[in-house]
């Protein structure tokens, strides 16, 4: 077990990432070889940081849609029982399955059902990670909300639909998305890119072009908001965002996947965290 500076574990990360090499790359061999050597209360920010997994799975199953073996942290027969009797995720997550697994119960009384279930379940989880005391997973998990937000946002318009159907969580970036008219939705000095968001969204044609260019913002996020973090938990997520990330493309294009893979390599040097240090 290392303590809050994870120094042997973080200069390993670039070592057990070349072992499995691009064609054999296996993220959930990588993040169960993370939670075998943080601390306990760091192993639960990193299932957190996954449980936004099962809920993209359970949002499926809820919809009557089949899911395999992803990131998440439950399986496919674990996610199922969730939905049934919700034991494993979060209090306030368990709470929406529960509200919508009987919308006359007392559970029911303090969710808004009539909302999409989905709406319901990752507004639960945003709020879940805005209480968490690691900053990383604070940051991240607003950013990444507000992100989401935006490119709904500029779906929905773009299709004539409300936005507020498609926003997830509140707040003052929420609130311009639903009320403002202008092309940036008045966001531009508040959100550097939003320009690039609503580029991708609106004159990509090409959908794997689209989330590429997507997945590139987050990327970049994920490194600036552990800039200065190099042995910590906060260096751990943010390398585990961008696992996250080459894991989704080894699935959709393989050559966009190596491409990135080669980039977490080559950011990964050793060196250069003893440098720092």
């Amino acid at each position: 077990m290392f303590g809050s500076n994870y120094y042997c574990l973080v200069a390993g990360l670039r070592e057990y990432t070349l072992e499995a090499d691009a064609k054999g790359f296996d993220a959930r061999a990588i993040v169960s070889e993370i939670l075998e050597g943080v601390s306990r209360a760091d192993a639960r920010q990193v299932r957190l940081l996954y449980t936004y997994y099962d809920c993209e799975h359970l949002a499926a199953l809820h919809a009557g849609r089949t899911v395999s073996e992803g990131l998440g942290n439950l399986t496919p027969d674990e996610l199922a029982e969730e939905l049934r009797s919700p034991r494993l995720l979060p209090d306030a997550v368990q709470q929406v399955l529960r509200a919508y697994a009987d919308p006359e119960g007392e559970e029911a009384a303090e969710i808004d059902t009539a909302q999409r279930f989905e709406k319901a379940l990752f507004g639960a989880y945003y709020a879940v990670c805005e209480k968490q005391g690691c900053r990383f997973l604070r940051a991240w998990s607003a950013f990444d909300r507000t992100l989401r937000n935006v490119a709904a946002a500029v779906t929905a318009r773009a299709a004539g639909r409300p936005v507020e159907e498609v926003t997830v969580g509140g707040g003052d970036v929420v609130d311009q998305l639903q009320r403002s008219s202008a092309a940036d939705f008045g966001l531009r000095g508040e959100l550097p890119y939003i320009d690039a968001v609503i580029a991708a969204v609106n004159d990509e044609a090409n959908l794997v072009e689209k989330e590429h260019k997507i997945d590139l913002i987050r990327w970049n996020e994920s490194l600036e908001l552990a800039t200065f973090d190099y042995f910590d938990i906060a260096a751990i997520l943010s390398y585990l965002v961008r696992i996250n990330i080459v894991a989704r493309w080894m699935r959709l294009d393989a050559a966009r996947g190596r491409e990135m893979f080669d980039r977490l390599v080559a950011g990964l040097d050793g060196r250069k965290f003893i440098e720092q240090e």
